[in-house]
């Protein structure tokens, strides 16, 4: 189909550029529909909607809601096109599916669309989305009742949480920050005497900054909870027998160049710490990638890089003005007497009705579909194709629109095809057919037996005959019918009822009727032996027919020849031949040329020639030249002379 009868496109807009020549371009996030993805992953959607279903409790549906349900669901991806502004035809909203939402509230909702699974169009996969908001019942936390005044707590302690600092301590707030003040000067010492820290802070302002980060005031709140507050102890235990205690956070683990691989996946993945992981710092882990961002974002950096993005955003387009699209459909069946449309608009048929709602009555009709279907659909129903890419009601023809042409043995699988070949052999045929689908039966309705007596006309059974493979639109002959059905006579036609005879006396009838069949006599076996080929013998055809018979002139054989010496048939073959079954010869006889059989074709005139191709079932007879003398070889005359014989 061409792109002026295919549904709507929809992308999200990221932003707006300006090119060269003064156009709009538009930078989108391509999102697709359930007909554009393959069988096996609408099975995949359909598995996950139900799933989502019985956790969220949802209200239950009727067939058609959930048929036009599916239309508003799609597939967000990562994939980024640039498109002209003015392909722009309209706003919908896209929203992400929440356990608290209720799918029904999207039907009511003009233009309004979910998505719950990510699609890649490479990979062809379907991924739950990372960003999604945990509600729902089972994501709150369960709280037990409230003690009694006089009952006491049995659960251990212990078990549920660790202690790491006790307010009620023996120790005052002076204490507490001078002893926070010794564990800084500690780890600058530290860092003095580490030679990968004095590299990466040169100076002793940048060193004393960085053991003034939380990673040393909560090293050193730890190590006095571990003493139980005494200041001594604590203060052997930050200068240990090897050296003062070097305490490290994730800002000072990683180098510059990991923080630059680190700001390039955040400005390419945003906050999806799986993905920048994964493709940008895989040797890093998941922990450690969260932590660096929050305190990546307590850095000048952050705010330098939010400046510049405010900036840019400043000077990028916020609003384009879009002017309305004026320009004819060519899927419009336009009225007679006017300029007829493309895509099969001119030769439609009259009383065919709408091929989603039915209705008889529109405005505006449009074409829909392959043009050889002669489908249309009205304006509400066309509106409704363009936004959500399907028809209002399931139909079946909703499937052959979507593939844009109708095949003859497009509803058949491979192996149903391949049985139909006449390459097949029987074996394999019946090895195919066994795994085929369930075989099913067409019913015929009595509507459909009264519509094919009153639109004979629109039907044409005859020519249907000869065309088996050619489609015919069931739907519009229905709907001729119903309207012409009032108009028909109402008198049933008198039909005459015959006599029919006992099933013993057909059977007799049959058996008088039937013809005698000898039973054909059975030659003997086939040599195997070179030197026997030459005894005679009587027989059968490859698939035992009938049998040849030997004959030395006169009648021949069906368009056969006389068998003289030299010539053989193919049962008579000098090696042991295989049995041939029934569904895997070619033909019902194998005929072998040989020199004399081809010699004697030579005898034969052309319109011989063609009567025996055309009329195989009658006898040939030949008129053979009479054989050349056979030359005698000149003897020496007898004389009375005397023969001496000398010794």
């Amino acid at each position: 189909m061409n792109s002026s009868s295919n549904p709507y496109l929809i992308r999200r807009i990221e932003e707006l550029n300006k090119t060269a020549n003064g156009n709009v371009e538009a930078k989108v996030v391509c999102l697709f529909r359930r007909r554009d993805i393959s069988g096996n992953l609408n099975t995949l959607a359909d598995s996950n909607a139900r799933e989502f279903e019985e956790e969220s409790n949802q209200p239950s549906l009727t067939e058609q809601q959930k048929h036009q349900l599916k239309h508003r669901e799609l597939f967000l991806s990562r994939q980024f096109e640039s498109l002209p502004a003015t392909h722009i035809r309209g706003k919908c909203n896209v929203t992400l599916l929440n356990e608290t939402d209720v799918l029904a509230g999207y039907l009511d909702k003009e233009d309004c669309f979910f998505y719950s699974l990510v699609f890649d169009p490479v990979q062809k996969t379907l991924l739950a989305d990372q960003g999604e908001i945990r509600v729902g019942s089972k994501y709150q936390a369960e709280i037990p009742d409230m003690l009694a005044e006089d009952e006491s707590d049995t659960r251990v302690q212990e078990k549920l949480e660790t202690k790491v600092w006790d307010p009620d301590n023996q120790l005052k707030d002076p204490q507490i920050d001078q002893f926070l003040v010794v564990a800084r000067a500690v780890g600058t010492f530290a860092r003095a005497l580490d030679c990968s820290s004095s590299i990466r802070q040169p100076s002793l302002h940048m060193s004393a900054a960085a053991a003034s980060r939380d990673i040393t005031l909560f090293h050193a709140m730890d190590t006095l909870q571990k003493n139980n507050y005494d200041l001594a102890k604590a203060m052997s235990t930050l200068v240990p027998q090897g050296g003062p205690v070097l305490c490290r956070d994730e800002m000072e683990e990683w180098s510059a160049s990991e923080a630059m691989l680190f700001e390039e996946a955040l400005e390419k993945y945003g906050k999806d710490f799986n993905d920048i992981r994964q493709d940008f710092l895989p040797w890093k882990s998941l922990a450690s990638v969260v932590q660096f961002y929050y305190m990546w974002k307590t850095t000048d950096r952050y705010i330098q890089q939010k400046r510049l993005k405010a900036a840019e955003a400043d000077s990028k387009l916020k609003q384009v003005y879009i002017p309305t699209y004026t320009k004819p459909n060519p899927n419009q069946i336009m009225v007679p007497g006017s300029k007829p449309g493309m895509n099969g608009a001119a030769g439609f048929q009259k009383g065919l009705s709408c091929e989603s709602c039915h209705t008889a009555q529109s405005p505006q009709w449009y074409a829909w579909g392959p043009p050889n279907m002669q489908c249309r659909l009205c304006a509400s129903c066309w509106i409704y194709w363009k936004k959500y890419g399907g028809l209002k009601t399931p139909t079946q023809l909703e499937g052959a629109a979507r593939a844009g042409s109708v095949s003859p043995r497009a509803h058949m699988t491979r192996q149903e095809v391949q049985g139909m070949s006449p390459f097949t052999r029987n074996e394999g045929r019946a090895k195919l057919l066994a795994k085929n689908r369930q075989t099913f039966i067409l019913q015929t309705t009595k509507l459909t037996r009264v519509a094919r007596r009153v639109c004979e006309d629109i039907l044409q059974p005859r020519r249907a005959a000869r065309r088996p493979y050619a489609p015919i639109n069931a739907n519009a002959v229905k709907a001729e019918c119903m309207i012409r059905l009032p108009k028909a006579t109402k008198t049933p036609s008198k039909s005459k009822s015959v006599p029919r005879q006992s099933l013993a006396n057909i059977v007799k009838e049959l058996a008088i009727s039937a013809p005698l069949k000898l039973k054909a006599s059975r030659g003997p076996p086939t040599p195997i032996n070179r030197n026997q080929a030459s005894q005679p013998r009587v027989a059968q055809s490859l698939l035992g027919k009938r049998g040849f018979d030997s004959a030395a002139g006169g009648a021949f054989p069906a368009n056969g020849r006389p068998y003289t010496s030299g010539m053989r048939t193919t049962s008579q073959s000098v090696i042991k031949r295989q049995k041939v079954s029934q569904g895997e010869a070619p033909n019902p006889v194998v005929f072998v040329a040989t020199k004399d059989t081809r010699a004697l074709r030579k005898h034969l005139t052309q319109s011989e020639m063609r009567r025996a191709a055309r009329k195989p079932h009658l006898l040939v007879r030949i008129k053979l030249p009479p054989p050349p003398p056979r030359s005698v070889p000149l003897l020496p005359s007898s004389t009375s002379e005397t023969i001496v014989l000398e010794d």
